[in-house]
């Protein structure tokens, strides 16, 4: 649902583009790419790698990562942000957005 005069729009109210969300999702989870042996096959953790979400929270995007909670605080600074990566990253290639 597109958002209304005066509100900032959700994520979910963006169009993206589901191969440029899925390759950004591979790429993520590439940061976290091991073997547990030769020859053995890559594996990924289906998490975040945590030397990211530490900077990520150093730069003022998140709040401390380190806690038993599966979920960290988005600060506003990081809030702000969303909309914008989330065009560049994995909007429409034509860059239509809504």
């Amino acid at each position: 649902m597109p958002a209304k005069d005066g509100e900032q729009a959700e994520p979910g109210d963006l169009e993206l583009d589901e191969d440029r969300v899925d390759a950004a999702v591979l790429a993520v989870l590439l940061l976290t790419a091991h073997q547990q042996g030769k020859g053995e096959p890559w594996r990924v953790w289906k998490g975040v790698d945590w030397e990211a979400t530490d900077r990520l929270h150093e730069k003022g995007y998140i709040g401390d990562p380190v806690s038993k909670a599966k979920s960290v605080v988005l600060t506003e600074a990081g809030f702000a942000r969303r909309r914008a990566l989330l065009r560049q990253l994995c909007g429409p290639a034509d860059g239509g957005d809504d």
